[in-house]
């Protein structure tokens, strides 16, 4: 939408007159509000009576019969040039007038808040019958606008009550007056309205007073349309019109008539006719929100003509763009210069008289349709939600969601460690006290002392694949006999030589070995967590199926009878807890190794996953008994001479950079379990892919509709902000509950359909604008 000036006008008492600017934003309040002054007008308002007394004594001559012999009327020629130069001296006149030094404030003002490419309805407010004459088109601030159109206004006004509005009605209504018709041809007027497109039109030829009230009464009309003579009369504040050869009406003697037609939705009144600025009069005392008018007796030839320019730049007949109301009166209004050399001043005569509540409308919204169209925004929601959905198919986004996911993550709000776990870490300083690897002796007496405080499993992520005499690594017998050590091994990786697998610990049942394999993204970050998986016979870890985490996970859980239970095809439940495995293209990923059974890994939003401490306090004896008794104890190492260290959602979020021990990660697996079972801690999910693609979609199509409810670019961008700051709220808040839905391709069609809305309104604005 454009912008609305208004200019307020009250004639002061010393003769001068108070002026009153108001710019805002059509259907907004004010933005700015200021005074000024203009001088006495005597000498413009003498200058205008002069015009105009010359003017209507031309209408005669136009419109007589000219003889069948061939004379020059040298009378008939002087006059009109002599109406060209009273109009330009009047025009110079006005224009002096209005640089007058207590107006420039106001003149500055208005040049410096609206711009040269901007659409502003430019209202004259005021009850001075006289100032309503003045020829304010002939302003020249106007020149610097190409998309302004002056009108007149009453001071007082109000919205038209009831205003309805017919949506889908797909047909503009119009009842069409055809009065008394004597001495002019009104059937050329009949003849242009009926081949106006998408318009319903009623003819009433030269009615009677209850005919053409019975019609106002018993329809709706979007537009009523009167040809025919009229007339102003006294001192200007009263118009009559002919309805018929016999009868003539007032516009108060139509009131009622009219008050039903407004409230039933009349938007515009055309009066095709003479000296009007009366009807205007009575017109605005009703609040209609458009009519236009001739200010001046008009000759039938402009009358026709304007008619035809106008409808032609309105409805958008001929194949052009419909222009909205004000600016095909601009149009018409300048077409008609061409018509000068026979009919001077014929540009001066149409006037449009408008109510500043309500903004002109356009011939679609007369239709019962809103420019711009949802149509095209809907068509653009769909049309950029499947770009989205196939560039996201085809994997485009998947480092983008990776990404907003690892944020969304480091963003969740505190949950504490996991007061279940017990991490004792083999730092840098055990390394460098006991040597590398670690002794068997060493980690043989880690294990008693743990043991004799009753630690309820105890998970040793530390290989021990060595080959060696019976009875020569005190590890032996706990390998052997305790029923709470759960050891590692790991799996092979294709033919990389360094990643040949590394195998168990002779002797160990099935049942206390748990592989340590994890699943990297192609961007190094841990996010899955990778439960089962079978190997081949000839892999040095193909002794078990089950990680460490479930490993440890269902030792602990055997106190309260959980075993786990397969699901075909390939899922798990523990108690109550379903684990489904991922597919290859769950939430943001695409083209996923899903070997094995894998679920998202939902880390817990701790600092600490759980309390550490190290391999020299547990041998010293230094370790509170209740942080053991009863607890999962991860045995492993931390010092940084190790490369065992991943990547995950939290590493990039703290400076410098930090990676996290393969040791924490197998803590936060094995957390993950059983808080999911335990306490309910929900595991991450994601919805099916059609789910997904309706979740796009929607977010593209509230882009469409919030770029279309906004019509100005900084509120449809300032929308769109808003809109896509909700969209990572909801998505932050839905991941709180274990959800991973789609973010990126959804803020990017959101942005994208909002964009491409808001550039189709700017295109469509500026077929609006009118070059000179």
């Amino acid at each position: 939408m454009g912008k609305l000036a208004v200019l307020d006008l009250d004639e002061l008492g010393q003769g001068g007159f108070r002026v009153v600017l108001e710019i805002g934003a059509e259907g907004s309040l004010p933005e700015i509000k200021i005074t000024g002054q203009l001088p006495p007008a005597d000498d413009l308002l003498e200058d205008y009576g002069n015009w105009q007394s010359t003017y209507r004594s031309m209408r005669y001559q136009l419109r007589a019969i000219k003889p069948k012999s061939i004379t020059i009327d040298l009378q008939a020629d002087e006059t009109r040039e002599k109406c060209r130069d009273l109009a330009d001296e009047l025009g110079s006149r006005l224009n002096r007038w209005l640089k007058s030094e207590s107006f420039v404030s106001i003149r500055e003002e208005l040049l410096g808040k609206v711009s040269a490419s901007e659409r502003v309805r430019l209202l004259i407010r005021t009850d001075n019958l006289r100032l309503r004459q003045l020829p304010w088109h002939r302003w020249d601030l106007l020149e610097r606008y190409p998309q302004a159109e002056i009108a007149l206004s009453a001071p007082e006004y109000k919205y038209p009550p009831e205003l309805r509005k017919t949506r889908g009605k797909n047909k503009v209504k119009i009842l069409a007056i055809l009065g008394d018709s004597q001495g002019i041809e009104v059937e050329k007027d009949k003849q242009l309205l009926a081949s106006l497109p998408n318009a319903k039109i009623v003819f009433l030829e030269q009615p009677q007073r209850q005919q053409l009230g019975d019609r106002l009464w018993e329809q709706a009309w979007d537009i009523l349309f009167f040809a025919g003579h009229s007339e102003t009369e006294g001192e200007g504040e009263k118009g009559r019109i002919y309805i018929n050869s016999t009868d003539s009406l007032t516009i108060e003697e139509l009131a009622e008539a009219l008050k039903k037609a407004l409230a039933s939705g009349l938007q515009l009144a055309i009066f095709n006719s003479c000296d009007g600025l009366g009807l205007a009069q009575q017109l605005e005392h009703l609040h209609i929100p458009n009519a236009i008018i001739m200010r001046e007796p008009v000759q039938d030839k402009i009358a026709q003509v304007f008619l035809k320019y106008f409808l032609e730049a309105f409805a958008g007949a001929k194949g052009r763009h419909p222009l909205p109301l004000d600016l095909a009166v601009r149009e018409a209004r300048k077409r008609l210069q061409s018509l000068e050399n026979e009919f001077p001043c014929a540009s001066w005569l149409p006037v449009i008289c408008q109510n500043p509540a309500v903004a002109p409308p356009t011939w679609q919204q007369l239709r019962g349709s809103d420019r711009p169209k949802f149509f095209p925004a809907a068509i653009a929601s769909i049309a950029v939600a499947f770009l989205a959905i196939a560039l996201r198919q085809l994997g485009a986004f998947q480092a983008w969601e990776l990404q907003a996911y690892d944020l969304l993550m480091r963003q969740r709000p505190q949950e504490g460690a996991d007061p279940r776990l017990l991490i004792v870490e083999a730092t840098q300083e055990d390394v460098n006290q006991h040597g590398s690897p670690l002794p068997d002796a060493v980690l043989a007496q880690v294990i008693e002392k743990l043991e004799a405080q009753q630690a309820r499993v105890i998970g040793l992520n530390i290989f021990r694949d060595r080959s060696m005499p019976r009875d020569s690594s005190e590890l032996t017998p706990h390998f052997q006999n305790s029923d709470r050590l759960i050891a590692v091994c790991s799996g092979k990786v294709g033919d990389y030589a360094n990643k040949s697998g590394v195998a168990p610990p002779s002797g160990l049942p099935e049942e206390r070995l748990g592989f340590s394999d994890v699943v990297v993204d192609p961007d190094g970050v841990i996010r899955r967590h990778l439960l089962f998986m079978t190997l081949d016979r000839k892999d040095p870890c193909s002794a078990t199926d089950h990680s460490l985490s479930m490993r440890l996970a269902l030792h602990y859980l055997a106190k309260y009878q959980i075993e786990p239970e397969t699901i075909p095809p390939k899922d798990v439940r523990l108690g109550s807890v379903v684990f489904r495995d991922m597919d290859a293209n769950p939430g943001g990923y695409r083209g996923l190794d899903d070997r094995g059974i894998q679920v998202m890994l939902n880390y817990r939003a701790s600092k600490n996953i759980a309390r550490q401490v190290g391999l020299a306090e547990v041998l010293a004896g230094e370790v509170n008994p209740d942080w053991v008794k009863d607890r999962i104890v991860l045995i492993g190492l931390t010092a940084p001479i190790y490369t065992d260290y991943h990547s995950t959602p939290y590493s990039a979020g703290e400076w410098p950079y930090q990676k996290m021990p393969r040791l924490l990660v197998q803590a936060e697996m094995t957390s993950q379990i059983i808080s999911a079972v335990l306490d309910g801690r929900p595991l991450l999910w994601v919805w099916s892919e059609w789910g997904e693609f309706v979740w796009i979609w929607v977010w593209s199509a509230a882009g469409g509709l919030l770029a279309w409810r906004c019509r100005r670019i900084v509120f449809a961008i300032f929308a769109t902000g808003a809109a896509t700051g909700f969209l990572y709220g909801l998505c932050w808040v839905i991941l709180i509950q274990g959800g991973w839905v789609p973010l990126v391709p959804s803020a990017l069609a959101l942005v994208v359909t909002s964009g491409t809305v808001v550039v189709y309104n700017v295109f469509e604005e500026r077929k609006y604008v009118y070059w000179q």
